[in-house]
């Protein structure tokens, strides 16, 4: 058994459900320990449950929701020293193990797939368990050509697709933000994470999540539409394709 569930996923706030045969964990916690609670009871799951937390980076849409949650829950928060340094200086963690790669913890293989983003260090993760894999990548502005090989023919794959570029581009922020979430160090468009998947998926893909889409310049149509037709231009297929959103979760999956 391999479930996952994204909580929520946007611009204001991540949070990822994932569950093996024997143990529960979270990907980020950037909503409310309220809202985590709320959407982990509508599944089915008690958050006494939950054995740990995989953090992806320290910005606040993804750790928001972790000082409450831990402080109740005491769950085993996983995450690199640069980010146990980070987030020192805004609360205290006892529970806690540095991730590495190819890293058993419990049932769960985990591998890092390290992204790029303005932090001080970021991690896209693979999770594996029996004869299934999770890719799990948002907050980069490009995948690292030398990942994609590990990256290919994986079960489900959440992915970030977190702007249209004409909207950004016509959109108020200014200039510099609009740099800041085009460069290497920002955030995966339509395209890129479209060009992305398209070559990522094999026989075994049952199943695309299009993650972190931003609330201004970007809609779940445009998302779905431009990995779509990416797909159809590659002559590649799936099954599934999921927009999630900020402020409802998906569906439980089974892979």
């Amino acid at each position: 058994m391999f479930k996952i569930c994204v909580l929520a996923s946007g611009s204001i706030g991540n949070c990822t459900f994932i569950e093996t045969t024997n143990y529960k964990f979270l990907i980020d916690i950037g909503i409310s320990t309220l809202a985590v609670e709320k959407n982990l009871k509508s599944i089915g799951i008690d958050p006494h449950e939950i054995n740990g937390i995989f953090i992806t980076h320290t910005h606040v849409d993804h750790i928001q929701g972790l000082k409450v949650f831990y402080k109740k829950y005491s769950p085993t928060i996983y995450l690199t020293e640069k980010m146990h340094n980070e987030l020192k200086r805004e609360m205290k963690i006892d529970n806690y193990k540095y991730i590495e790669d190819n890293d058993l913890i419990g049932d769960l293989l985990v591998n890092i797939i390290k992204t790029s983003h303005d932090v001080s260090d970021s991690n896209g993760y693979l999770f594996s368990h029996l004869d299934k894999t999770i890719v799990y990548i948002t907050d980069t502005g490009y995948i690292n050509i030398k990942n994609h090989q590990r990256l290919s023919n994986k079960d489900l794959y959440v992915m970030e697709s977190n702007h249209d570029i004409e909207l950004l581009m016509n959109c108020n922020r200014p200039y510099h933000v609009k740099q800041r979430i085009l460069g290497d160090e920002g955030h995966l468009s339509n395209n890129d994470s479209a060009n992305y998947i398209s070559k990522f998926i094999g026989d075994n893909t049952r199943c695309v999540i299009l993650a972190h889409l931003s609330i201004e310049n970007n809609t779940e149509a445009l998302a779905k539409q431009v990995l779509i037709e990416t797909l159809e231009k590659n002559n590649k297929k799936i099954n599934k394709i999921i927009v999630a959103k900020a402020d409802e979760r998906t569906e439980l999956i089974e892979i």
